[in-house]
């Protein structure tokens, strides 16, 4: 951060309202995410589902894609609805109502915790940040810092969640360890509305409300049917879904949605010269961010998948056997220590007129998600060969995996808002969600292909995604200097 005369301004409480919600929102997510996979696997007479490693991760991949598509109608539903105040609210009791849901020892309540979670999620998530916003209505370096101490309740939440929810579930009963998850979205929800008065009118009403309301409502009621006679067929075996299926049409349908919308911009969005090129880049970036969460995105799957069946976890001087999940945590802890390292790193290189570019910087994120599989792929060929291998190779992998996150999730989003046409903005930020969705699909995917029968394939799988994210990143770098004279003052 750089250096201010402005005198010392209080952020506004309601700040600290934002802040403990969410903090107890992402310690459910990431807590009953920790356990997905590794619960869908286990046998039934351990309290599993007994799926296969390609069936869970696909599930896993379409439930975190899932989590990023309902936001754009999340979003909607609170500018014209509800407003964010509400939509927050809502949202987390759908959320709560999904790790309950997950709790009873019941496939059908399962997967219908999984809808509820996904709904739920789709509501707050976009909303809460809204709300963020919104309580620094002057903008500058004061919000920049509002933002700052927000995502600190983000990472600390997602350190908390895998702690915790992980030593319930894998010690004790999978069924507990999502019960936490629900207790801790309540008391997120608790805090919420003891201290949403904080907030003041920030997200009280919708923004674009008006005498379209009933239209809108009715549009809202209309798809929430389908969902529910979607999901009850299911549920009752009238319709057979096959995850893997659905996820790579899945994937082709949301490949498809952003090659027509990209062309018909570009046919039919009246973008002059400078236009074009700057969507150009956005569609790099798309590009380059759904091939990184396709493989940052796989820590709840493959990686978590690895820690459980290829990692020593035993503490041999404490006779304690770490539990797997413990893992998930990594990232946001590291996240909590770096943040600050990199943000202090870039203002100081941007002193010396030495800022990477954006390019520059997706490319290094990319290099480094490369690195992080390298590294995982020596460590699964050892363990192939020999038996389970040491924690390191894991710790290793997160750990240039989450800096790798730092150099290119931080100017994603931002850089969407500055590159876009004005009136394409809300688009743009829809398209951005379709890349981490896109991502997360993939992500799932690849994992089925490396774990359960294809161990055998994990070293050289993990290459092929060196290859490819280390193989693109050097493309971005080498190219980087012609994408900067596309948009000309952006870095």
């Amino acid at each position: 951060m750089g250096v201010t005369t402005e005198p010392s301004v209080p952020h506004p409480r309601g700040l600290y309202t934002l802040f403990f919600t969410e903090m107890w929102e992402r310690l459910s997510y990431y807590g009953m995410r920790a356990l997905l996979v590794l619960f869908m696997v286990d046998q039934v007479q351990k309290g599993g589902l007994g799926m296969t490693d390609k069936t869970a991760t696909a599930i896993y991949g379409l439930y975190t894609a899932g989590v990023y598509l309902a936001a754009l109608p999340g979003g909607w539903i609170a500018d014209r609805l509800l407003g964010a105040q509400r939509a927050v609210w809502i949202g987390g009791m759908f959320i709560a109502a999904g790790h309950f849901s997950l709790a009873v020892p019941s496939v059908a309540a399962f997967f219908l915790g999984l809808v509820l979670l996904v709904v739920g999620t789709g509501l707050l998530k976009p909303n809460i940040s809204t709300l963020v916003g919104s309580l620094y209505p002057e903008g500058g370096a004061r919000r920049d810092a509002g933002f700052t101490i927000y995502y600190m309740g983000i990472n600390l939440g997602a350190a908390i969640g895998p702690l915790v929810c992980g030593a319930l579930g894998e010690k004790l009963n999978w069924h507990y360890g999502f019960t936490a998850a629900g207790v801790g979205m309540v008391f997120g929800l608790i805090q919420f509305r003891l201290t949403r008065h904080h907030l003041g009118d920030a997200g009280l009403h919708p923004p674009h409300g008006g005498d379209r309301q009933k239209r809108d409502w009715a549009i809202v009621a209309v798809a929430l049917g389908a969902l529910a006679a979607v999901v009850g067929l299911a549920l009752a075996g009238v319709v057979q879904i096959n995850p893997e299926w659905l996820a790579k049409r899945t994937t082709v349908v949301i490949v498809a949605i952003a090659v027509l919308y990209f062309a018909g911009v570009f046919a039919f969005g009246g973008l002059d010269t400078a236009e074009k090129k700057r969507v150009g880049v956005i569609a790099i970036l798309f590009l380059s961010a759904a091939m990184f969460w396709s493989g940052f995105e796989q820590a709840g799957s493959s990686l978590n998948l690895f820690a459980s069946r290829q990692t020593d976890r035993m503490l041999d001087l404490i006779k304690f056997e770490v539990p797997s999940t413990w893992f998930q945590s990594l990232n946001a802890i590291f996240i909590i220590v770096l943040a600050p390292v990199a943000a202090a790193m870039w203002v100081a290189l941007a002193r010396r007129g030495r800022d990477p570019s954006l390019a520059s910087k997706m490319a290094y994120g990319l290099i480094l998600l490369g690195a992080g599989f390298l590294v995982l792929a020596v460590g699964a060929k050892r363990a192939l060969a020999g038996g389970p291998v040491w924690p390191s190779w894991l710790v290793i992998t997160y750990l240039l995996h989450t800096v790798g996150e730092l150099c290119l999730s931080p100017v994603g989003l931002s850089s969407v808002t500055k590159l876009a046409p004005p009136r394409l903005v809300g688009q743009m930020m829809g398209v951005w969600f379709l890349a981490a969705s896109l991502g997360n699909l993939l992500g799932g995917l690849i994992a089925g292909e490396v774990t359960g029968e294809n161990a055998s394939e994990m070293p050289g799988i993990f290459l092929q995604i060196v290859g490819t994210a280390g193989g693109t990143g050097l493309v971005l770098l080498i190219f980087s200097k012609p994408i900067r004279n596309l948009m000309p003052g952006v870095k």
